[in-house]
């Protein structure tokens, strides 16, 4: 069996996840990451991943189970890799995602690099995802690894997961994939793991209070300008456009008798674009540098996601780039619309069957209003 490091996060999926890897026979190591680094009178139990009843719990679970544990502070690698480019990306009228971002550069990237460093043979986590073999559920690291959707597929994450290279799945363990949430929670009773009823966190772990105009007000600065209508109207006024996305409704703060939603972000110009629903329609989106979780650019018909728990619509990777995608730009083109794409959203692309994820990227640019594209670079 292989030696294998858990990040374990204080909740439930990750602690069962342990526990799996040790039923299986294998020599389990427990790690939590501290990131945030919230004060403690900022902390909000049940919000977010990072505050000090977090670490407890998983070191409370890593006592039950009889496995090593340690605590590593990562948190400036976080601040670098993480907050400080989140909030640069809305003072660039550019909405990120964190979690995304986490994951490609510290959660599970780089935790997996430390871990193949210190001689373990596998990262696992709790992610909700399931990894297949010729067809098989993955126990064991090695070659050929799959990644595909949760059996749960209400809690399925193999959205963030899409930034994984072959070479680092075949290096991955995720045993939670494999069960619904209700059947995680049963094993964790049964385990006598006091996570077992433990709350789903579903906050940016470094904003537990979910305030994230308040988060950017105290790190950017004010930065006055006008809301205009698709026809080019003043409507209102706004003191910084890192306060909106393309699809907000509400908070715009606008006496319009129309239903209004932001449509454009012009940092530069320090102007928000808003209009109908309609003129938020995107048919096609280009991704810069994806990552393709397959080794390859897919080719045929191909499922689009733009959102963590979005539908998925059909459509196909178009590569715009000499290398033919593989490390350059592609264009996704949707057979169906989707509304409110934001530049600097994930586009996740899986197969036909909406099962298998191949991979995805960062959108840098996107059909707009009146078919105009704009476009983010950098």
């Amino acid at each position: 069996m292989a030696r294998v490091l858990v990040a374990m996060s204080g909740g439930v999926d990750s602690a069962v996840a342990a526990a799996l890897l040790v039923e299986q026979g294998h020599e389990v190591t427990g790690v939590h990451l501290k990131l945030a680094d919230l004060p403690l009178d900022e902390q909000v139990p049940g919000h977010g991943c990072c505050t000090l009843d977090d670490a407890q719990d998983a070191r409370r679970s890593a006592q039950v189970l009889g496995v090593p544990f340690y605590v590593w502070d990562l948190s400036a690698t976080f601040r670098r890799e993480v907050q400080e480019p989140f909030a640069a990306a809305y003072g660039a009228g550019v909405t990120p995602n964190p979690c995304v971002t986490c994951n490609e550069r510290v959660k599970y990237a780089a935790l997996l690099e430390r871990a193949l460093e210190l001689g373990f043979d596998a990262l696992a986590t709790g992610h909700h995802a399931r990894l297949r073999r010729d067809g098989v559920a993955v126990t064991t690291p090695g070659p050929r690894t799959e990644l595909h959707r949760a059996a749960d597929r209400r809690k399925d994450q193999s959205y963030v997961l899409y930034v994984a290279t072959p070479a680092q799945l075949d290096r991955t363990l995720l045993p939670v994939g494999e069960l619904p949430k209700t059947v995680i929670r049963e094993r964790a009773a049964g385990l006598g793991l006091r996570v077992a009823a433990k709350p789903d966190s579903y906050d940016v772990c470094f904003i537990p209070d979910g305030d994230t105009a308040g988060y950017l007000a105290d790190r950017l600065p004010a930065a006055p300008g006008p809301i205009v209508d698709a026809d080019g109207r003043r409507l209102g006024s706004h003191d910084g456009v890192w306060r909106f996305t393309v699809g907000q409704r509400r908070g715009l703060g606008l006496d319009h008798h129309e239903r209004r939603f932001v449509v454009d972000v012009d940092a530069e110009a320090a102007t928000v674009r808003v209009g109908p629903r309609q003129a938020l329609a995107c048919t096609w989106a280009e991704v810069a540098a994806p990552t393709w979780t397959i080794g390859a650019v897919p080719v045929g018909p191909v499922r689009v996601q733009v959102r963590a728990h979005g539908r998925s619509v059909p459509g196909q990777v178009v590569p715009l780039t000499r290398d033919g995608g593989q490390a350059g730009t592609v264009r996704l083109e949707l057979e169906e619309p989707v509304h409110g794409l934001a530049l600097g959203q994930a586009a996740v692309v899986y197969d036909a069957a909406d099962e298998r994820c191949l991979g995805g990227g960062r959108v840098t640019a996107a059909e707009r209003p009146a078919g105009l594209p704009i476009a983010v670079t950098g």
